[in-house]
């Protein structure tokens, strides 16, 4: 199995990137794991619609260009689907089973994710109705990960 996760924006935060690799490396043992950044646009405060579309679009561009065509895609959208860590295991147990080798995980930028990258995806997954960082979002997302291979192989994992 090969986990990608496409996220826009870099990383900068010494903490975040730390658990990141902390994760990253436990996950090894399950998945092979890949991140993979793509530029951010500026995004000031004050942006009309058109230029947040704008943004949003451009974003878009860069994710969906880094999505192979074979691959499962999993979008985190606040108004996705919330699922417990064991529905979530459940989720990435039936891909494997049916033969999907590649997921790509989604976290769009400040102002959220295209349309065009929402139509690329298989599926939509909310952490929370929550609004969260989304360079935070990339430690809960491997985290949950890696989670979800502990429950999947019957292995002790904190509740």
């Amino acid at each position: 199995m090969k986990i990608t996760i496409v996220a826009v924006g870099k990383l900068k935060e010494k903490y975040l990137k730390q658990g990141i690799a902390e994760y990253t490396k436990r996950l090894g043992a399950y998945a092979k794991v890949e991140i993979i950044e793509v530029p951010d646009e500026k995004a000031p405060e004050n942006m009309s619609e058109a230029d947040q579309e704008t943004v949003k679009r451009k974003e878009g561009e860069r994710i969906v260009s880094k999505i192979s065509q074979d691959a499962y895609v999993i979008s985190l959208e606040i108004m996705g689907q919330m699922l417990t860590s064991e529905k979530f295991a459940e989720k990435l147990e039936k891909l494997m089973i049916s033969g999907k080798s590649k997921i790509v995980f989604v976290i769009g930028g400040s102002l959220g994710l295209s349309q065009e990258v929402m139509d690329r995806s298989d599926y939509a997954m909310s952490f929370s109705k929550m609004t969260f960082p989304h360079q935070l979002m990339r430690l809960v997302l491997v985290e949950q990960v890696y989670r979800g291979y502990r429950i999947i192989r019957g292995e002790p994992y904190h509740k």
